[in-house]
């Protein structure tokens, strides 16, 4: 048995994708040239496919801030938090996202992915129960697995499903954690808050919230869905990411319970990778910033979420969710939506792929997002784009 033989499927279905035209895991942005602008194969392209979801990823004040930075701090810590890796500007941010969050304890990590990792597996142990959405990220059911806890999936969005798989738990003696995400990456559904919450309360266990997707989209203030679902006080953590909303890299655990502080001290991601860099901690100190000063970036970003959603159910597009900023619709199978995603390039137009093993139930997706950056015009050729593209489908399968 050779190390390799686990792949052997890969290549195979990797061809069969590239056949169609390109490999859609692996194009290059020659330029980017805006938040919502990029060239690809020299030719100008929409970015519909992003997260960057406040266009602050060319805001110049973010900009200015890491330009600064980097010429006053060098390039990167070279340690980890325990080790040299804490800089003033870790501290300053941690505590710029405390005041945001209205929480007490924010701990910066060096991706989102690494704060899910770090946060459940310091957490939870061997001893505890963890109830999870079946179709939470990855980097959550890899967190559930180092921590050695007993994990128990609940059907997605079913506060019932959860209540009753608690029920059956009864009064064992360990502690129960529930997590969940706010805004779901790949069908850009929401969580419903307020009746999981209710449920946490009647078992007494905690809540666990995701808000990668959803810090700065949702919320008065832009703190994310238990904000706008008003259960903010409900929820025990909070662990969000920089490369959405923010335009960088990073993550972040927040709490609101006195000893989640000593979670550094036992979360090895933490421990053990080199801290984000002083221009990184800048861009994100000053988007953090716009996300409390300036809501009239999410009234644009959920304008145009419903201009895109609208135009997409009026061209008939099975689409996942109702208005969220990702827009995820329906392919009937993956060479269909491996076409489609081709002929929405061609046509000046990056979406993302959504395919087998990456999507929770195996079906295959075309996959938009927007941002606030973008205009009425692009969006309107987004959708010429798609309508282009229905077309064509229409010809080669007339039931679709």
């Amino acid at each position: 048995m050779d190390l390799f033989d686990k792949f052997d499927e890969l290549p195979g279905r990797y061809k069969r994708i590239v056949a169609q035209g390109r490999n859609p895991f692996g194009v290059e942005m020659e330029q980017i040239t805006s938040p919502t602008q990029v060239v690809i194969e020299g030719k100008k392209t929409i970015l519909a496919g992003s997260h960057n979801y406040l266009g602050l990823t060319f805001d110049e004040d973010c900009i200015e801030a890491g330009r600064t930075a980097l010429a006053e701090q060098g390039t990167g810590t070279t340690g980890s938090r325990i080790a040299n890796g804490t800089f003033r500007g870790h501290q300053k941010l941690e505590q710029k996202l405390g005041e945001i969050l209205d929480l007490p304890t924010v701990i910066v990590f060096p991706t989102g992915y690494q704060a899910n990792l770090g946060a459940i597996a310091g957490l939870a142990g061997s001893d505890d129960t963890i109830l999870i959405d079946a179709d939470c990220h990855a980097c959550i059911y890899d967190g559930c697995k180092m921590s050695g806890a007993t994990v128990v999936r609940f059907r997605h969005n079913s506060p019932e499903d959860l209540d009753r798989r608690l029920s059956r738990l009864g009064d064992e003696n360990s502690n129960k954690l529930i997590i969940t995400e706010g805004l779901f990456s790949m069908y850009g559904d929401t969580a419903p808050l307020k009746e999981i919450a209710e449920v946490k309360r009647n078992h007494s266990a905690y809540l666990y919230v995701d808000e990668a997707h959803s810090v700065g989209v949702y919320g008065a203030r832009g703190r994310g869905l238990a904000e706008q679902h008003d259960v903010a006080d409900d929820v025990d953590f909070v662990v969000g990411t920089f490369s959405k909303s923010l335009g960088s890299i990073g993550g972040f655990c927040a709490s609101n319970h006195p000893k989640a502080e000593y979670l550094r001290y036992a979360s090895r991601p933490y421990m053990f990778t080199a801290s984000i860099s002083p221009a990184t901690i800048a861009t994100v100190l000053k988007a953090a910033e716009h996300i409390a000063e300036k809501p009239e970036l999410r009234e644009r970003l959920w304008r145009n979420s419903e201009h895109l959603h609208s135009g997409l159910s009026e061209l008939g597009y099975k689409l996942c969710s109702t208005v969220s900023p990702i827009i995820s619709a329906e392919m009937p199978d993956q060479e269909t939506a491996v076409r489609c995603w081709n002929s929405l390039l061609d046509k000046g137009v990056y979406v993302n792929l959504a395919i087998p093993p990456g999507t929770p139930k195996g079906e295959c997706l075309l996959r938009a997002s927007m941002s606030a950056a973008h205009t009425s015009e692009e969006i309107d050729q987004i959708l010429e784009a798609y309508a282009a593209v229905k077309r064509e489908v229409n010809k080669i399968r007339p039931d679709q």
